[in-house]
């Protein structure tokens, strides 16, 4: 019996296209290139920041078609583990195996929200405007809470919120001192979601005349502008006063010199050289060291006091340095620190002084000791250090006035906790003390400087940075970067110093931001909608169409 089904022909007939036996390929390989290029140039070191306002659309779109999850999933998936792995590829300079491990872990937890997306964007069809506006603020406040998930996971490492995308906008920036940092992304990521509501709506649900109009992307406006323009006039009329004149130490010591016994005396050569001719060049009130700037221990090894004394003295200006320091010296108890001091060139060495509060994992202790205890960690001196506990700020005399700065060292100005209990102990000014150095000459020195501006407008406190390598300046309470140390190549990475005039506006002298007051109470509201979404999605039907077939939107 003859076969009645037809045969294929290899020379009359073609074969089918990859295109055409997987028609979403196209669709995935253009999302994941798309999603994975815009996430990774709206932040440093690449700084566009425009691309914030559009770096979920291309994944929103798509997930208004019901694409395959396992095709949604692994496209949307790739790409934030490619985009974050990128961002973090400084890390590699201290270690790869923590860039391929944090950079796919990050990239993981942001596209957790994609999948979020896809579950819940094709459940609006048919809802009435309300109800879909809901279930995005929903969406938005879910991704602000897992931006906070990473401040707390495994100790923390809220590096680059979508909002620190906007380090060099300033305006955008003002309603963190209100709500946080948190409600800049808050508003950026409504921003996307209304947005592709509306480009759905005009190029694919064949809307005509005044139903073209979307209800989403008009809230995305108008919490744009109301989180930005109402601020505006309180930038313009700042009534602004000096603070002191600061001189930004950038010694720029290589890691493999700064803890060689072998060039110590170089070391402290190069600050002394820089730190001297700062004040004759300059005319400072004092003079800014960064992070662990010293080649020995203060306190362990008895020629660092002396030193750093003969130091302010001879400059005739106080000294505000980070340096390691120990307690109960070559005892059994012997403690190490992290910690900054301030030197006076008639008293001497200040005491107390600041310890880090925030320690970095496998740099400055090993997480969980009597399991890792074979680990190394990266900071080649001393044992595990010693959290510090508080938060008050350290007396700097300037000139004819004391002025009390909190410090933060390293990457304590990643967390926005730190910096408001500093404030809240009285700082009129944040100081940040660090050493990008470690990370070579990538994009860690410009994202952690993002950072700064973000503390600065919470609390409206100006904020100094000295780094040992990598972005010393300093940013206004409004997130203006008013100064960054660059050398004639226009690079932040590179041996000198720079006086600086610290000003500030009168209206917030002695006075608290309502963040800074009321702390994370935005994030109370982002659960609440978060939930509040996801009852809603998973509950709530569409109403039944009209006998014309038009459901009324």
């Amino acid at each position: 019996m003859a076969d009645a089904s037809p045969s294929f022909d290899p020379y009359a007939d073609k074969l089918p296209t990859i295109w055409q036996r997987y028609p979403q390929l196209a669709w995935a390989l253009a999302i994941f290139g798309l999603s994975a290029l815009l996430t990774y140039v709206a932040f440093p070191p690449v700084n566009t920041g425009d691309a914030a306002y559009a770096l979920a659309v291309p994944v929103l779109l798509w997930a208004y078609r019901r694409p395959p999850f396992r095709l949604f999933a692994g496209a949307v998936l790739g790409a934030q583990v490619l985009a974050w792995t990128l961002l973090f590829g400084w890390l590699h300079n201290v270690s790869w195996a923590g860039l391929f491990l944090l950079g796919p872990f990050i990239g993981l937890l942001v596209g957790s929200w994609y999948l979020a997306v896809w579950w819940t964007i094709p459940r609006l069809a048919g809802h009435q405007a309300m109800v879909r506006i809901l279930v995005l603020l929903g969406l938005a406040a879910l991704w602000v809470m897992l931006e906070w998930l990473r401040s707390v996971l495994f100790g923390g490492f809220p590096w680059l919120p979508l909002a620190a995308s906007q380090w060099q906008r300033p305006l955008i920036l003002q309603s963190a001192s209100v709500a946080g940092a948190w409600a800049v992304s808050f508003v950026l990521i409504f921003f996307n979601l209304g947005t592709a509501a509306y480009a759905h709506r005009i190029f694919f649900e064949g809307a005509t005349g005044l139903r073209k109009r979307s209800p989403e992307f008009m809230v995305a406006l108008l919490l744009l502008m109301f989180s930005s323009f109402p601020f505006l006039g309180e930038i313009v009329n700042a009534e602004r006063t000096k603070v002191a004149r600061v001189a930004l130490v950038q010694p720029y010591i290589p890691q493999d010199e700064k803890w060689d016994a072998a060039k110590a005396k170089d070391v402290l050569r190069i600050l002394e050289q820089l730190t001297f001719a700062a004040k004759d060049r300059g005319a400072p009130d004092f003079i800014l060291w960064p992070e662990a700037v010293t080649p020995w221990a203060l306190y362990r090894d008895p020629n660092v006091q002396p030193w750093l004394e003969s130091v302010a003295k001879r400059a005739g200006k106080p000294l505000l340095l980070g340096s390691v320091y120990t307690e109960g010296a070559g005892g059994p108890a012997e403690l190490w620190y992290n910690g900054a001091f301030v030197v006076a060139p008639a008293k001497g060495l200040q005491s107390p002084g600041y310890a880090k509060r925030k320690l970095v994992p496998f740099g400055e202790y090993i997480p969980l000791r009597p399991v890792l205890g074979w680990l190394e960690k990266v900071v080649p001196i001393g044992g595990d250090f010693q959290r510090g506990t508080g938060a008050a700020p350290l007396m700097v005399p300037a000139g004819s006035r004391t002025v009390p700065v909190g410090v933060l060292i390293c990457y304590e100005d990643i967390f926005p906790g730190l910096a408001r209990e500093n404030v809240q102990a009285g700082a009129e000014v944040l100081a940040v003390l660090t050493n990008n150095a470690w990370f070579g000459e990538g994009g860690a020195a410009y994202q952690h400087a993002a950072h700064s501006v973000l503390r600065a407008v919470e609390n409206r406190r100006p904020v100094i940075r000295a780094g040992n390598g990598g972005w010393s300046g300093w940013i206004d309470e409004f997130g203006s970067i008013r100064a960054t140390l660059t050398n004639d190549n226009d690079s932040v990475y590179f041996r000198g110093a720079q006086t600086v005039t610290v000003t500030r506006d009168l209206r917030w002298q002695g006075r608290l931001s309502y963040y800074t007051q009321h702390g994370d109470w935005f994030l109370i509201v982002c659960a609440l909608l978060s939930v509040g979404a996801y009852y809603v999605a998973l509950t709530l039907r569409p109403p039944r169409p009209s006998p014309d077939g038009e459901t009324v939107f």
